[in-house]
């Protein structure tokens, strides 16, 4: 309302403008915008100056009348908790993953032990086996092992003499 009556003040009437001359003298257009901006920044600052003590706190405590500012600080305030929640519930899965994987491991070090104890004359090409993947269409390695994986079943197939 305020900006209205700002506009409507700056305004002159037609009659008294006589084709952008003033009482016989030339109007800077220059000027007229400084004047223009002083007034509305003039404006601006009344405004602002009317929000002073407890208005300023009922404002702000009452959701309903913040603001777009304060909406937005309401909002990012909201995003902050649902990201440290996020956070939380990821670094969650996290610890339980590792613990999944821990276990695991442990288990895997075990079998590994009480098969490597368990050494009995002749049975060291099936170990061999278990630690080769014979199959060459299920190898996930990216390097061609063909070559080895052939000399190791030769060996097998006809061991070498002592």
């Amino acid at each position: 309302m305020a900006d209205q009556e700002v506009f409507v003040a700056q305004q002159q009437p037609l009659a008294d403008r006589d084709n952008g001359m003033l009482d016989g003298a030339e109007e800077d257009p220059a000027a007229a915008f400084l004047a223009q901006q002083e007034n509305e920044i003039a404006g601006i600052e009344n405004d602002v100056g009317v929000l002073e003590g407890r208005e300023v706190l009922s404002a702000m405590q009452d959701p309903d009348d913040l603001g777009l500012d304060a909406n937005s600080r309401k909002q990012e305030a909201e995003w902050k908790e649902k990201a440290i929640k996020e956070l939380e519930e990821w670094y969650a899965r996290q610890d339980e993953k590792l613990q999944k994987t821990k276990a695991s491991n442990r288990a895997a070090e075990e079998a590994f032990v009480s098969d490597a104890e368990d050494i009995f004359p002749g049975t060291e090409w099936e170990r061999v086996a278990q630690l080769c993947d014979f199959n060459p269409k299920s190898s996930k390695q990216a390097k061609d092992v063909s070559r080895m994986r052939s000399v190791l079943i030769s060996l097998k197939q006809a061991p070498l003499v002592r």
